[in-house]
């Protein structure tokens, strides 16, 4: 197929396809009159390393994936160098977590403040004793 084919079946443009293989990452075999050419398993490199990219991971990250596929395992991650990825990944992960966790802690705690001392601010409303129905009267 050729790279227009190539970039719809793979839900992205031919722009990014020329620049995933000026980065190595995809390489294109040249037909007979000099236009690029691209097969299924080009397909699926491409489905790779979207699917990485969805998920966070950079550019230069998502070599190992291709790597692997392209040493003909059936997935991209089925290899030493990709799961050591994923492990850096997610150490990644836990890590922004536990800095969202905390700040999180810190709004809620700027928030609770705030409503503290606005409640401090706000003068007592008088009370209208004719909207006390209910109460007891001291008379």
């Amino acid at each position: 197929m050729r790279i227009g084919e190539l970039a719809e079946r793979a839900g992205t443009t031919t722009r990014t396809l020329r620049y995933y293989e000026s980065r190595g990452l995809l390489s294109a075999r040249r037909d007979g009159n000099g236009y690029r050419a691209y097969d299924e398993a080009d397909l699926a490199l491409l489905r790779q390393i979207r699917l990485l990219q969805d998920f966070g991971f950079d550019l230069e990250e998502t070599r190992p994936f291709v790597d692997c596929l392209r040493a003909g395992h059936p997935s991209g991650d089925s290899c030493p160098a990709s799961l050591e990825v994923y492990r850096r990944k997610l150490d990644e992960l836990d890590a922004c977590i536990e800095r969202l966790r905390a700040v999180r802690s810190q709004v809620g705690a700027q928030l609770l403040r705030a409503r503290i001392e606005a409640s401090a601010e706000r003068p007592e409303q008088p009370v209208c004793e004719l909207t006390r129905a209910g109460e007891a009267r001291d008379d």
